[in-house]
C-alpha cells in the first residue's frame, strides 16, 4: 500500500449522515475530509390526497443503519476507530406518542402509524398557516415576516384541527434530525438550527426570550396543549448549555453526547462515537462549503469572521441560499434573522426557491419530445443536461448568434409552479410563460429548458439582491448539489448575480460532508470538555476538511450576455407583479 493510500485509511474517522427528501446517505471520511465511502438508499414518500406528503422514521432509520453498515464494509474500516458522527435531514415533523415515543399517523391514512412524518414539502396546512401570520407575533419578524406552509408549527396546528384529542394529546414532536439524534443517543438535547429555523423558538435574548417558546404565540395560534408541562411535547424550555435535563439547545457540532448501547450495536459503531447536535440539510450544505480554500482568500484572517459574505447556495430539488452576519438583518420574504443556529455570536439569514431541480425535472418530462430526449440520451450515454447544453450550442451555431441566450430572448419564463418561497413569501404563486408556439421538437425543449435555467438564475439574483439591499454582504456564492454539474446554468448563475462561483470538491456530497464534519466537531468538542465555548472549534474543523474544485467568474457588466439577463431581470420582477395584480383583480368580484 502506498503512503497515500496509508494516509487515507489512517484514523480517526468520522460519519455524516443526511436524510434527504427521497434518499438517505451515509459517508465516511478520514479528518482531512476526504470520502473514502459512500451509499445511498432511497426512502419512500407517500401522496395518498395531493399535497398530503408523508414518510415514516422507522425505515429511515433501517436505511441509516443500513448505508453506516454499508460503508464501513466497503472501506474496511473498524467501527470502532469512528470517533464521531452527524446528523441532517429535511426541515420535516415526526409525530411520535409522548410516553412510548412509538410511530402516530400524520394522515391523510389515519390508520397506517407507520406514516408519521409530514414532508417538508407537504402544503396541506395552507389555511393554518393563514391563521398564524394573523397573529403578527415578534416571533414571526425572524421567519421574514411571517411563517412559511413548509414550516413545523402550521403542520402540527393542522394536526390538532383533523385528529381526535385524544390522539393529539398523546403526541410528541420531533424536527426530523432531533429524532435521529434522539434515536442516536435518547438524549433530549434539541438543535436550536431547527427549533429557531422551522418553529418559532427565539434564542436566549432574542426579543427578551428565556424559555425559547412564547406561551403567548402558542396560545394565539390555538396550541395552547404545547405550553403544558413545560413545552414537554416540543422538547422543553431552554435550558443553561451545561444542562442534561430536557431543554438544552445546541448549535451545529456541538457534542450532545454518544451513542446509546442500542443505536451503536445497529449502526456497528463504538459506544465512545461521539454524537453531533443535528442541523438541517441545507445548513449543513452551509457546513460543508463555505470555509473551502479557493483563489479568492486574499484577505482570510483565518476565524469565524471569514465566513461573512461567503453565500451557500445549495441546489437539489429545492434550492436554499444562507448567509451569515455578525448582527441581525432584517428581510422581507427571507427567513431570519436566526441568532446562533450555525455559530455562537453569529446570525443566520435563508432564502430559498422550492422548486429549481424539480422544476428542470418537470420541464423535460411534460414536453412531447421527452421519450425522444431520453433514447438519444441512452444511446450516446449522455445525461439529459448534458445534451440539451450541447443541442443549444449547435443551434446558436446555426442560428448564427453569439449565445445561447440570444435563442430564448423574446421568451419570458415564470417558474414558480411550487409557489414561491422567497422573497416574495407567497404559496399563490404559479407558472407563466409568454412566446410559446406549437412546436413540439426537441430543438423546443431545449429551448424550455433554457429558459428554465434562466429563471432559476433570475429568481436568485432577486434573493440575493433582496439581501444585499437589505444590508448583507456577499462577495462569493459557495454552490454544491447536482446542478453544478450544470455548466451552463453556472455560467447562467455568476452572470446573472455578477459574483464569482465557487464549486466544491465533492459536488454531490456536501451536504452529507457537512454532517461529517459535524460529528468531527462533536469529536473535538468533546475532547476539550464538551464545553460549547469556542466557536472556532467549528469553523478550524470545516477549514480543515473542505476544498474547493474550481471557480467561475461573471463576464464583464459590459458583455452582450450580462445586458440581456439585466433586461430580463426586470421583466421577470414585472411578472411576478402582475401576477399578483391579475389574480386580485378576479378576487375582487
Amino acid at each position: 500500500m502506498s503512503d497515500s493510500n496509508i494516509a487515507e485509511k489512517s484514523g480517526p474517522f468520522f460519519i455524516g449522515v443526511d436524510v434527504g427528501t427521497g434518499s438517505a446517505r451515509a459517508c465516511l471520511v478520514n479528518n482531512k475530509g476526504h470520502i473514502l465511502s459512500m451509499c445511498e438508499q432511497p426512502i419512500h414518500r407517500q401522496e395518498l390526497v395531493q399535497d398530503h406528503i408523508t414518510q415514516s422514521s422507522t425505515e429511515i432509520w433501517e436505511k441509516i443503519c443500513f448505508c453506516v453498515r454499508d460503508i464501513l464494509e466497503k472501506s474496511a474500516v473498524n467501527g470502532q476507530e469512528v470517533r464521531g458522527i452527524g446528523f441532517d435531514a429535511t426541515c420535516s415533523l415526526v409525530v411520535v406518542d409522548e410516553v412510548t415515543h412509538e410511530p402516530i399517523a400524520v394522515g391523510p391514512d389515519f390508520l397506517n402509524n407507520d406514516e408519521n412524518i409530514m414532508l417538508w414539502m407537504d402544503h396541506r396546512a395552507d389555511g393554518e398557516t393563514k391563521d398564524i401570520n394573523q397573529t403578527h407575533d415578534k416571533c414571526l419578524k425572524y421567519v421574514g415576516g411571517k411563517m412559511s406552509i413548509e414550516m413545523e408549527i402550521p403542520k402540527i396546528k393542522w394536526l390538532k384541527n383533523n385528529v381526535p384529542s385524544s390522539v393529539f394529546n398523546r403526541c410528541k414532536f420531533y424536527d426530523l434530525s432531533d429524532f435521529l439524534t434522539f434515536r442516536a443517543t435518547g438524549s433530549q438535547t434539541k438543535s436550536l438550527c431547527a427549533a429557531a429555523c422551522k418553529q418559532g423558538f427565539l434564542p436566549h435574548g432574542v426579543e427578551g426570550s428565556t424559555d425559547g417558546w412564547s406561551a403567548t404565540f402558542l396560545e394565539n395560534i390555538g396550541l395552547e396543549e404545547l405550553i403544558e408541562n413545560n413545552f414537554s411535547k416540543l422538547g422543553g424550555p431552554l435550558r443553561p448549555q451545561d444542562s442534561t435535563t430536557s431543554g438544552n439547545y445546541l448549535s451545529p457540532g456541538q457534542y450532545i453526547g454518544t451513542l446509546s448501547e442500542n443505536a451503536a450495536k445497529e449502526l456497528d459503531l463504538s459506544t465512545d462515537c461521539a454524537v453531533s447536535s443535528g442541523v438541517i440539510d441545507a445548513y449543513a450544505g452551509w457546513i460543508g462549503t463555505v470555509a473551502a480554500t479557493s483563489n479568492l482568500d486574499d484577505n482570510i484572517t483565518g476565524s469565524a469572521m471569514d465566513a461573512i459574505g461567503r453565500l451557500a447556495i445549495i441546489a437539489g430539488t429545492s434550492t436554499c441560499h444562507i448567509t451569515v452576519s455578525k448582527d441581525p438583518i432584517f428581510v422581507d420574504g427571507i427567513w431570519g434573522p436566526y441568532k446562533d443556529v450555525l455559530m455562537k455570536g453569529f446570525w443566520s439569514a435563508e432564502g430559498g426557491q422550492t422548486c429549481t431541480g424539480e422544476l428542470l425535472s418537470f420541464i423535460l418530462r411534460s414536453h412531447p419530445a421527452y421519450d425522444a430526449l431520453t433514447l438519444i440520451c441512452k444511446t450516446e450515454d449522455v445525461s439529459p443536461y448534458e445534451y440539451l447544453n450541447s443541442l443549444l450550442g449547435d443551434m446558436a451555431k446555426e442560428k448564427k448568434v453569439d449565445s445561447v441566450l440570444q435563442l430564448v430572448k423574446h421568451i419570458f419564463f415564470y417558474g414558480d409552479l411550487r409557489g414561491n418561497r422567497s422573497p416574495l413569501s407567497d404559496a399563490s404563486m404559479r407558472g407563466s410563460v409568454i412566446g410559446i408556439t406549437m412546436d413540439t421538437s426537441i430543438e423546443d425543449l431545449a429551448l424550455k429548458y433554457l429558459s428554465a435555467c434562466e429563471f432559476i438564475s433570475l429568481q436568485t439574483r432577486h434573493i440575493i439582491s433582496t439581501m444585499t439591499d437589505a444590508g448583507h454582504h456577499i462577495s462569493a456564492l459557495y454552490i454544491s448539489g447536482g446542478q453544478c454539474r450544470n455548466n451552463l446554468l453556472m455560467q447562467l448563475l455568476t452572470n446573472t448575480v455578477g459574483y464569482p462561483v465557487v464549486i466544491p470538491e465533492y459536488i454531490d456530497s456536501a451536504v452529507v460532508l457537512g454532517a461529517a464534519i459535524m460529528g468531527a466537531s462533536a469529536y473535538n468538542d468533546k475532547k476539550i470538555g464538551g464545553l460549547h465555548s469556542d466557536n472556532e472549534v467549528l469553523w478550524e474543523t470545516m477549514r480543515s476538511m473542505t476544498t474547493s474544485k474550481n471557480v467561475i467568474n461573471p463576464l464583464e457588466k459590459s458583455h452582450p450576455d450580462r445586458r440581456l439577463l439585466d433586461v430580463k431581470y426586470e421583466i421577470l420582477l414585472k411578472m411576478a407583479s402582475s401576477q399578483r395584480e391579475y389574480r386580485a383583480m378576479v378576487d375582487s368580484l
